[in-house]
């Protein structure tokens, strides 16, 4: 079986955050450099839940861990 690959939007989406192009702009370009000190899930921004899905998400290694790490990359201006 292969991997299911989620879109960048998907994961925003998922978050319960608007997924349209301009609005995962502005909200990179809001929260964006993440210090290097600071893990994604771990940044003040999300609520627990969110933070909880991405732990989850990057921990399992699971169908959205290639979108986390565009995440974490984007937020730390790597991206």
């Amino acid at each position: 079986m292969e991997p299911t690959v989620h879109a960048f939007s998907d994961l925003f989406a998922q978050l319960g955050l608007a997924n349209d192009p301009g609005s995962i702009r502005g909200f990179i370009a809001t929260h964006a450099p993440l210090r290097d000190d600071i893990r994604l899930e771990e940044a003040p921004f999300w609520s627990p839940a969110q933070a909880q899905l991405l732990r989850e998400e990057r921990i399992d290694d699971a169908d959205w861990a290639i979108v986390v790490d565009q995440l974490n990359l984007a937020l730390r201006g790597r991206g």
